[in-house]
């Protein structure tokens, strides 16, 4: 933690505490995060902490989003979707041509344009290499045609990376990223926003493509079939980013069941003062401050360009479960009142479950880590 990544912390739990916190409520009733503060978030400088300063950013590193994103976690927020967008901008500087970032970088970085990433079909989750839409080369445009599903910030998103085949009979090497601009693009159609059982207010949404038309100028790469490389490449950042805000909720949950069981009592006493109170939140402190140890040197394997595939793979899984561990028992600790909605850890306990799926479930990331064993 440098002085200006300390800076960074402070000026974002601020903004959190001040803008996020209050609406978290809202935005799980309506199902999406309001405009207005993604325009703030801008602003500040949230969305472009790491894009260059050439094209509307802060020119930071990716220390810089992950001090972003662990106060998001520490906020208790799941709603705002701004880990995508980070996603789909980064997709942009590292593939992009100098006219794409151009065009399309600095409005994500105000809050002006959200992005997404269209990977998920209805039968095709883990298993990229299984994807049917396709694009096809007529005239000077491509023509898309498929649909999507489980897609984050599907409902409000302007900035599309969108996962096809160019070339369907050469597997993973004919995938193709394209991205689609909503606000140049005819024939996309976003379906229903799908009800979850957490993250309710992360709008996530079905995507439809009949016979979209989307420029060829429009592809990711200097050519096509390079999308599963981009793909591979890019899901190290994602995951280590998952593991991150697993952190953040670990942080949060862990603080807030410390000061609810000792305001609480029971037969005369805290519930702090029983002794399995005491020693499962021991338990809990211990895993929590492993998994701060692995972000931390997972981060700095990053910054280092160093952190392998597989090691964000562990991060993504070690993560994930330690999340899922951690919302259990401090749900436990709260009694009855931590099964009621209006406390945050029942919400925290519903919207932790999904993070062994996406990104890769659990046992993807076990395939991902035991391959890497298998080459040892």
């Amino acid at each position: 933690m440098t002085e200006e990544y300390c800076h960074l912390q402070d000026m974002a739990r601020r903004f959190f505490a001040e803008e996020l916190t209050p609406n978290i409520d809202h935005w799980c009733d309506q199902g999406f995060v309001d405009r207005s503060f993604w325009l703030k978030a801008g602003e500040l400088g949230l969305l472009g902490a790491s894009v260059p300063v050439e094209y509307g950013g802060s020119g930071g590193d990716h220390g810089h989003d992950t001090v972003i994103f662990l106060e998001q976690g520490r906020a208790a927020d799941s709603s705002w979707g701004a880990s995508i967008h980070s996603i789909v901008t980064h997709y942009i500087v590292n593939f992009g041509s100098v006219e794409q970032k151009r065009k399309w970088l600095p409005k994500m970085v105000s809050g002006e344009h959200v992005g997404a990433i269209a990977m998920t079909e209805p039968g095709a989750g883990s298993d990229l290499q299984s994807i049917r839409t396709t694009a096809i080369k007529d005239g000077s445009d491509y023509i898309i045609n498929g649909s999507k599903t489980f897609i984050t910030n599907g409902v409000v998103a302007d900035i599309i990376v969108v996962v096809v085949k160019t070339e369907p009979a050469l597997g993973s090497k004919g995938v193709s990223l394209i991205v689609l601009d909503n606000t140049e693009s005819t024939g996309f159609r976003r379906g229903r926003k799908l009800e979850k059982i957490g993250l309710k207010g992360l709008d996530t949404a079905e995507l439809f493509f009949e016979d979209v038309r989307i420029p060829q100028e429009n592809l990711l790469g200097h050519r096509e079939g390079q999308g599963f490389y981009q793909l591979m490449k890019e899901l190290a950042y994602e995951r280590s980013l998952i593991g991150v805000k697993a952190l953040g909720y670990c942080d949060f949950a862990l603080a807030e069941t410390l000061r609810y069981v000792k305001e609480r009592n029971a037969f005369g006493q805290r519930l702090f003062d029983f002794q399995n109170t005491r020693f499962k939140l021991a338990e809990c402190k211990t895993k929590v401050e492993a998994l701060r140890a692995f972000v931390d040197r997972c981060i700095t394997d990053m910054l280092a360009g160093q952190l392998s595939g597989e090691t964000a793979s562990m991060l993504k899984l070690w993560g994930s479960e330690i999340q899922g561990k951690i919302m259990d028992e401090c749900l436990q600790l709260h009694g009855g009142y931590g099964f009621m909605s209006e406390y945050p850890i029942a919400r925290l306990y519903c919207d932790a479950r999904v993070s062994r799926i996406y990104a890769g479930t659990s046992e993807i990331q076990k395939e991902i880590i035991a391959r890497c064993l298998d080459n040892s």
